[in-house]
């Protein structure tokens, strides 16, 4: 476990469920999880599958009577369109009425609006009020550069707990995991396997090593950087491999990896991130 700035405590690996819209398997999966040991469930509003994230968590529970709701701790996202202070707090009761949930680990702003911080930063206090109400355990973002935090911190009381953000050994965000560190701010992963990107040389080289696959040699190196890796897959097999990470790779090796950092994304960088806010009302 990782704790947050408040105390709260968050599982080291998340289980992602974007992409998952099919609404029965997306709730099967979500279940096979949680009967493997994972006890973070990911999704957002705009993955269109918060109800059927929230079915599955409640079908675990009633068949595992031992399994208590405080023992699984879930994440949604506020999406563009819904920034705003009273528009996020209508878009948050629709996510819990979608995920029927009594309440909410953790409420995280999707993207920050690079052109229009002040719609931003309303959103944001909208989130303050709603953790300040105790509807919400903690409260973070996503997509946050330096630049966004330093115009946030001028208007906010509360500083984001976390900020999940694109993160794998192509794009190691050296500085924003420092900016992170300085401030309290635990580091999410999205995309940690670089959407199924992995034909690194090097990657295939040290599984062989360490006789594991190349996903788990990735999810290893992210544990060891104290980051929060949130792999998504609806395959079974894959789900209990992504899960399965209980090694720790040599010094050398987190040399070698650190030397793959180019800069590459597979999504979009958030100072140009347009898709959504033309739709803010």
């Amino acid at each position: 476990m990782y704790k947050l700035s408040n105390g709260v405590l968050i599982p080291k690996i998340g289980f992602g469920t974007w992409k998952s819209t099919d609404p029965e398997s997306c709730k099967n999966t979500v279940k096979y999880a949680l009967q493997l040991g994972y006890g973070h469930i990911d999704t957002a509003m705009i993955y269109g599958n918060e109800e059927p994230v929230g079915e599955g968590i409640k079908e675990f529970l009633k068949e595992n009577t031992e399994a208590k709701r405080e023992d699984i701790f879930v994440t949604t996202k506020l999406w563009n369109a819904d920034q705003g202070y009273d528009s996020t707090l209508k878009a948050f009761e629709l996510s819990m009425e979608k995920l029927d949930l009594e309440y909410l680990d953790l409420y995280l702003i999707h993207w920050p609006n690079t052109p229009n911080m002040k719609t931003t930063i309303d959103t944001w206090k909208a989130f303050e009020k709603l953790y300040n109400d105790k509807k919400i355990k903690s409260i973070g973002v996503c997509n946050f550069k330096i630049h966004h935090f330093e115009e946030l911190k001028k208007y906010s009381t509360i500083t984001p707990m976390i900020n999940q953000i694109e993160l794998h050994p192509l794009l190691q965000q050296k500085e924003d995991i420092e900016y992170g560190d300085s401030n309290g701010i635990i580091i999410e992963s999205w995309s940690p396997l670089m959407q199924g990107n992995l034909e690194e040389p090097l990657f295939v080289e040290l599984s062989k090593k360490y006789n594991k696959t190349v996903a788990q040699l990735i999810l290893a190196w992210h544990l060891q950087k104290d980051l929060l890796p949130l792999p998504k897959s609806v395959t079974p097999s894959r789900i209990e491999e992504n899960f399965q990470v209980k090694f720790k790779l040599d010094d050398e090796d987190m040399e070698k990896i650190k030397s793959l950092d180019v800069g590459k994304r597979y999504g979009f960088d958030p100072d140009e991130m347009k898709y959504g806010f033309d739709k803010l009302r």
